[in-house]
């Protein structure tokens, strides 16, 4: 499992290449205690800075989603995973999928 260090920095990497400002809202993850990253436009950092969009979940399943071994709506109802804003994350949704699968 990559540390925070190694995931921000894919993040990073990832957000840069797919020109993640196209998102049009900013996200924190709330990575349950083990650190935050913070993803608004290109800029990634492990900043603890308000955002648009807060979804809390571990770092192990944070990478399990990005890989596609976790179904987020299996998460969200088991609390392995929380929204803040269940609108803006389904519409933002497509765009988060291909940033993290590109991530972990």
């Amino acid at each position: 499992m990559a540390t925070l260090e190694e995931l921000t920095d894919r993040i990073r990497r990832a957000a840069f290449d797919t020109g993640t400002s196209s998102l049009g809202a900013s996200i924190k993850l709330d990575l349950k205690g083990e650190g935050v990253i913070h993803i608004a436009g290109t800029a990634v950092t492990n900043d603890d800075l308000p955002a648009d969009l807060v979804v809390t979940v571990g770092l192990k399943d944070l990478t399990a989603l990005g890989k596609g071994e976790l179904d987020p709506t299996r998460a969200m109802m088991t609390g392995r995973l929380r929204l803040s804003d269940m609108g803006l994350a389904m519409k933002l949704q497509p765009k988060i999928q291909s940033l993290f699968s590109r991530a972990v």
